[in-house]
């Protein structure tokens, strides 16, 4: 969701940190002191005890050779601390494991953050050839199926807040992108070709919580190889299979979930776009 712009209370100095946290995180090979400055429009000393600060807290480091300012893990320890995503990920480890050595293909686990879409658990394929999506990684909430699978089991009056604050992508429309959720809603889950990379096809299904509401999704980026001894329908349904095993193990499954852009939440269906 779009942050609020509404500044009833500053705290310019909490500002300034969180603004610095926020640039570095873009940033692949970090920056020196100057740069933040410049590209921040602070100057250097006000840069310096910021950086002090977040360097003694532990959410930056210096790196040694080059002296440019890097983001910890820290950040990622702390959010993996919030309860519901500590029990989702605590639950949802064994099974992905276990997913992989079956299907030799990766998986990730994914919630809605936002605006877009954090990948909050992965686990690699074991064979030589793998597509897989980076931890942490935040992704197009539109251009993900993990975010198309979790809106498409979310209430009406959520689903519209997206609409209203998420820009869809160039060449993307509010009917279209309505129409594919209740289809998705219809048949469960997603299977569609990859938006980013091509020869991909992801397959993704919904995770459910004790209330039935979608808090997560499962996706399986399925890569093609010459000679899989597993099928791709037999991938598929072992995602869908393991979706439904972490919805129980999180207390979920026992009731139909939350009805969304009036589908028939008794309706099974397909839809495969590969």
């Amino acid at each position: 969701m779009k942050k609020n712009d509404k500044r009833d209370y500053t705290a310019p100095a909490l500002d300034k940190g969180l603004d610095i946290i926020e640039l570095l995180s873009n940033q692949d090979t970090g920056l020196s002191q100057s740069e933040i400055a410049r590209l921040l429009g602070r100057t250097v000393g006000e840069i310096f005890r910021m950086l002090m600060v977040l360097q003694n807290r532990g959410y930056v480091a210096q790196e040694p050779l080059s002296d440019r300012y890097v983001l910890t893990t820290f950040l990622f320890e702390i959010a993996h601390r919030i309860p519901k995503i500590r029990r989702l990920t605590a639950f949802a480890g064994p099974l992905m494991r276990g997913l992989v050595k079956i299907i030799n293909q990766s998986v990730h686990l994914a919630i809605a953050s936002d605006d877009s879409i954090l990948v909050v658990g992965q686990v690699d394929s074991p064979g030589n050839n793998m597509m897989a999506v980076r931890l942490g990684a935040k992704i197009d909430l539109w251009q993900a199926s993990s975010g198309r699978v979790i809106l498409a089991h979310l209430p009406e009056e959520e689903v519209a807040v997206f609409f209203a604050n998420v820009p869809l992508p160039d060449g993307m429309d509010e009917t279209t992108v309505r129409s594919d959720l209740i289809a998705i809603r219809k048949a469960g889950h997603e299977v569609r070709d990859s938006f980013v990379v091509r020869g991909i096809v992801n397959i993704s299904a919904p995770v459910f919580d004790h209330s039935g509401r979608a808090i997560a999704a499962l996706t399986v980026p399925h890569i093609e190889r010459y000679f899989d001894s597993v099928t791709f329908e037999a991938c598929r349904d072992a995602l869908i299979e393991t979706a439904g095993t972490l919805t129980r193990s999180l207390g979920g499954g026992s009731s139909d979930p939350v009805n969304l852009l009036h589908g028939d939440k008794n309706e099974k269906g397909e839809n495969s776009s590969q």
